[in-house]
């Protein structure tokens, strides 16, 4: 009976602690510390400049990945990394809750380029969403500015990004190729 009566209490202790809830990202929080990215990523991650990613209605976990990719040094770009050596675990799900709670926004592109982006285009939905709306550790396309898609291709294709799905599958695209896909994806 002892044993019985142990062994019943092992599974009940682990529903209890299964079920004790996850501290959930503060969406206000998040607002909050992104007055810090407001200067490049604009107004609830809505950048004006090509330069910076719109941060709007993005990945999640994408945000995650890369703010902690950026904290880690394991990306790239000095003013990044600056950026999210100050932030701790809490910051960056905040920020990452606040940013993929805003709606989404177009970049636009030039509407010819679209249109032959649009038939390569299934090369990247596979992974990115079947709208480019993004897929957990996958980024959301859907919206971006050309200009900065061409340059994280470039980045790709060059090695200067890590990864090896992007870069075999960049490795195959023409320059024209890029603009045209980023068209697309900056349209929508």
């Amino acid at each position: 009976m002892y044993a019985l009566k142990h062994s019943l209490s092992i599974p009940v202790l682990l529903a209890c602690i299964w079920s004790v809830p996850v501290s959930a990202a503060d969406i206000k929080a998040g607002e909050q510390k992104s007055a810090i990215c407001t200067g490049c990523h604009g107004p609830k991650g809505k950048s004006s400049s090509a330069q910076w990613p719109n941060l709007a209605a993005q990945q999640s976990a994408y945000i995650v990945n890369q703010l902690n990719a950026f904290k880690t040094g394991t990306r790239n770009n000095p003013m990044m990394q600056s950026m999210a050596a100050n932030l701790n675990d809490d910051d960056i799900n905040n920020l990452a809750a606040y940013y993929s709670s805003q709606p989404p926004v177009s970049a636009g592109g030039d509407p010819n380029l679209a249109k032959t982006g649009q038939t390569k285009a299934s090369m990247c939905l596979g992974c990115h969403g079947s709208s480019a709306e993004g897929n957990g550790q996958f980024p959301r396309l859907a919206g971006q500015h050309p200009d900065y898609l061409v340059k994280q291709l470039s980045s790709f294709k060059e090695g200067i990004r890590k990864s090896g799905p992007m870069q075999a599958i960049v490795g195959s695209l023409s320059e024209d190729d890029m603009k045209a896909l980023a068209a697309y994806f900056g349209s929508l």
